[in-house]
């Protein structure tokens, strides 16, 4: 698929910062509300941005680089956990609630066959990726498909009123993809970039480290070739998570990225498109190894640094309320002029 972001218009610019430095308060006071307050404004073209139907994307797919030993965890959580989605009991549920956010999963690619689910998008592409220490981890036509089907989800979405998405995963193992993606698209030492993921202990991490430095020295790729890097180390659900952002930000819909995995898809989508970044409202910073050195490389500052380490979108969940209060405070508090209330002279 062809993907065309454009930077939004600036004209309208100067006209949100006055409207923003006229509300009760001193200049700035509001801090980073006011940055997104200003960024969603020229998201959507408006004075009067709107967050409408905000719905939270959480795709699942399994990855054949486990069999290589580099998670804690057994394959077989990853459909455990997609379960335990539809029947509202993670940290991701309980976080969608609160906030009214929209939850929809989608398999992208679990190993597990699920029953009829209304809160579950049927979206797999095959049972979990080949094992990429050997091979890539799926072929360039799966890639794209993922990639296509990610966008038809977000484009039904926009259908159904909404134009505020925050993403999130679920994956044994893909902690190993986003680092592979990491290291090669940023330049960075692998070292920099594996983390504990789930759970390793030292050994474990020296383990995961070695397995993933040797699939990066086999397949030998070129950081520019973003979709075929992405092709080779990325998750089915990574895949589908880029054609998602693509295409939400190509509609000017306002993107929350959440932790490590999300933001490596990021990583992709921005290596195609640059342009995606204006759409972007990181929410926090993971505590997962790499993460800071990610929005480092993005030149990004995100909303909340409170030691998360989970994913599912959990971060994106609860900075939600950060996001919506930019937009309100733009929309309904009172000015200088219209409260009567004196100036600084």
């Amino acid at each position: 698929m062809n993907f065309i972001i454009t930077k939004p218009n600036q004209a309208l610019k100067s006209a949100l910062v006055d409207k923003i430095n006229h509300k009760t308060k001193p200049l700035g006071a509001l801090g980073m509300i006011e940055a997104v307050a200003l960024q969603i404004g020229l998201m959507q073209q408006s004075l009067e941005p709107k967050l409408t139907h905000p719905t939270m994307l959480v795709f699942a797919g399994d990855h054949g680089i486990v069999e290589a030993g580099v998670s804690p965890y057994p394959q077989a959580v990853t459909a455990q956990m997609v379960l335990n989605f539809l029947q509202g009991g993670a940290a991701i549920n309980v976080f969608t609630t609160q906030n009214n956010i929209r939850l929809r999963v989608v398999d992208a690619g679990v190993n597990h066959q699920f029953a009829d689910n209304a809160n579950l998008i049927n979206a797999k592409i095959a049972p979990g990726t080949r094992n990429f220490l050997a091979e890539a981890a799926m072929t360039t036509s799966q890639c794209e498909s993922a990639i296509e089907k990610g966008a038809k989800i977000v484009d039904a979405e926009i259908a159904a009123g909404c134009n505020v998405f925050a993403f999130g995963e679920m994956g044994i193992g893909n902690t190993s993809s986003a680092s592979c993606l990491m290291s090669v698209l940023c330049g960075l030492p692998l070292e920099d970039c594996v983390g504990r993921g789930t759970g390793l202990d030292d050994a474990g991490l020296h383990h995961k480290t070695n397995i993933l430095a040797q699939a990066i020295a086999h397949h030998a790729l070129n950081q520019d070739d973003a979709e075929q890097v992405l092709a080779t180390f990325g998750g089915f659900e990574i895949a589908m998570m880029v054609g998602a952002m693509l295409q939400a930000a190509a509609s000017g819909c306002t993107l929350l990225i959440d932790g490590f995995i999300t933001t490596a898809a990021l990583l992709v989508a921005a290596k195609l498109q640059p342009n995606i970044l204006h759409y972007c409202v990181f929410t926090h910073c993971s505590n997962e190894a790499g993460h800071q050195k990610m929005l480092a490389f993005l030149n990004v500052k995100p909303l909340l640094n409170i030691d998360l380490r989970l994913g599912e979108g959990t971060g994106a969940a609860l900075a939600y309320p950060l996001v919506n209060a930019s937009v309100n405070f733009l929309n309904q508090m009172a000015s200088f002029e219209s409260a009567k209330v004196s100036q600084k002279t």
